[in-house]
């Protein structure tokens, strides 16, 4: 008699689990249970994998200078997003140098970009020493230099003007030529056309 009542025990205590396990089944159909890897009903196709927004690519326009320091002209370059605002992307791409052969670099070597933030349709620009300490100089070479980061970065939504900033401090001037004490509007007048 007690051995009945222990079988009869364990088949109640086993039906319980079953039936435990199938509403789980019921309500959470997919392995994990996240929506990940997750199997479609039939008839029902599966959602689409959507790119990881992180590596999306990007697609700016960079302006460099042409050999003869008499234009900017544009390059277009598809890069990585990485979860990195676009506007940081086109400073960062800037100071890489062009990829297009026969352009030059409007920033100097070793330079870094420290912040950039963007507020009222003014981005402050924050460069290490390197921008000023390594640049080449003359009206030309600091025209070009400032007018490859303000035309790139206004192609931007939102952004209209540029500050610049060295080391967290607003740059009176690059190399002496412009006056920089404050935010810069693009000119569309050195582009290449």
């Amino acid at each position: 008699m007690e051995i009945f009542r222990n079988r009869h025990g364990i088949r109640a205590m086993a039906a319980r689990i079953i039936f435990f396990l199938l509403m789980l089944a019921m309500l959470c159909p997919a392995p994990g249970c996240g929506g990940r890897g997750a199997v479609p009903s039939p008839g029902q196709s599966p959602p689409p994998a959507g790119p990881d927004p992180k590596e999306t690519p990007v697609r700016v326009t960079l302006y460099f200078s042409d050999s003869q320091a008499r234009w900017l002209v544009p390059e277009v370059r598809e890069v990585a997003g990485s979860g990195v605002p676009v506007e940081q992307i086109v400073v960062r791409e800037l100071i890489r140098g062009p990829a297009v052969k026969g352009l030059q670099r409007t920033i100097p070597e070793g330079t870094r970009l420290i912040s950039l933030n963007v507020a009222n349709g003014v981005a402050r620009v924050n460069f290490s020493r390197e921008f000023q300490a390594r640049h080449w100089g003359g009206s030309a070479g600091e025209t070009f230099t400032i007018y490859s980061v303000v035309n790139s970065l206004t192609e931007l939504e939102g952004i209209k003007k540029v500050e610049f900033l060295v080391e967290g401090k607003r740059l009176e001037s690059l190399a002496g030529h412009m006056d920089l004490t404050g935010p810069v509007e693009p000119d569309r007048s050195l582009i290449k056309k």
